[in-house]
């Protein structure tokens, strides 16, 4: 069988050095996971993806698990550096409230931002356990630090009588649905309303 000289050639992305290539891997693996979820990664998925053959996949990483521990150690290192920057940026917890209010802005900038990173980390649902646990290692290390900036901000505040580990659980999953809005749905779910319906909810509650 004879190709047909007028069809077009499969275009595949150029030469990258190694660490480059390693990276244009895992976005591309990324990219997978978001749009098509994660039972649906294999190396020929990932080689689609990235516009390159096999042999350049295998040359990068020794095999799918290698690669996908990598791209959970990068996401891991990414999602958890964001979240503790935002925290630290977000204002002083003295003021508790203005603290949440800048938190809650701070939280959909980053997800409209790496929203491919986001979307891993809140999607969980074709996970594997590996995947899961590390995510729940992360979050649990994010609401810690919450818990403690309440415990101190609700004192300074004056009240409520609310347990800060209690809070800081809700705290997060709230924070956590308002990033699932934004990324399902942006256009109604804009900055401007999440961020009114936290400061809506902190001023109906009692300081004593």
């Amino acid at each position: 069988m004879t190709q047909d000289p007028a069809a077009p050639k499969r275009r595949y992305a150029p030469r990258l050095p190694l660490e480059e290539r390693r990276e244009h891997l895992l976005d591309a693996a990324l990219r997978v996971i978001v749009r098509d979820g994660f039972d649906k990664v294999s190396i020929e998925a990932i080689a689609n993806e990235a516009k390159v053959t096999r042999p350049v996949v295998y040359s990068a990483y020794d095999g799918l698990e290698p690669l996908l521990h990598a791209l959970l150690d990068r996401t891991q290192k990414r999602a958890l550096g964001q979240a503790m920057k935002l925290l630290n940026e977000s204002g002083d917890a003295t003021d508790i409230d203005a603290w949440l209010i800048s938190l809650t802005g701070g939280i959909i900038e980053v997800v409209q931002e790496d929203h491919d990173t986001w979307h891993a980390v809140l999607y969980l649902q074709t996970a594997p356990a590996v995947v899961r646990e590390r995510v729940a290692e992360t979050r649990d290390l994010i609401r810690k630090y919450i818990a403690s900036a309440l415990e101190a901000g609700i004192q300074l505040r004056g009240g409520p009588d609310l347990d800060p580990q209690i809070l800081s659980h809700l705290v997060l999953v709230t924070a956590e649905e308002f990033g699932r809005l934004i990324l399902e749905d942006p256009p109604r779910y804009e900055k401007k309303r999440l961020v009114a319906a936290m400061a809506n909810i902190l001023r109906v509650l009692p300081k004593s």
